[in-house]
């Protein structure tokens, strides 16, 4: 028998979830012994320099004995961020640049101060008053 007639065989229920470049792939799959077991894989799609593609996946088999557990800490895990963080999306897609708050450090006085000296103006030049009627 071919794998891949094994594969049709084997595979008993299936639903996809795409997410951008993303696509994750939910499929009930039988044992030998005829039993059940989940598998989840996650496939992300990448493009090469020359215009081309190709998939990365990771897959996770889950089965029945840790149904139960697994559920109850997705559910706990997927509720604590949104109670931390809403369900608002922050960004679909991170940059290459971005920095964290604490990646990039903070200037000082001494550096700001030096900057400012090293281009010729004081901090109170570089400030211009502003009469809102001009506005």
């Amino acid at each position: 028998m071919h794998n891949n007639e094994m594969m049709e065989k084997e595979e008993i229920y299936s639903k996809v979830l795409r997410a951008g470049r993303r696509t994750y792939f939910f499929d009930v799959r039988a044992t030998k012994a005829g039993d059940y077991y989940l598998t989840i894989t996650e496939s992300k799609k990448f493009t090469n320099d020359d215009g081309s593609f190709h998939y990365k996946k990771h897959k996770i088999y889950l089965y029945k004995e840790d149904f139960r557990e697994f559920n109850s800490i997705l559910q706990e895990m997927t509720d604590y961020v949104i109670a931390e963080k809403g369900d608002e999306v922050i960004s679909d897609r991170h940059q290459k640049d971005f920095k964290k708050e604490y990646d990039t450090p903070a200037p000082t006085e001494a550096s700001s101060t030096t900057e400012v000296e090293s281009e010729g103006t004081s901090a109170e030049s570089r400030f211009t008053d502003i009469d809102f009627d001009d506005i």
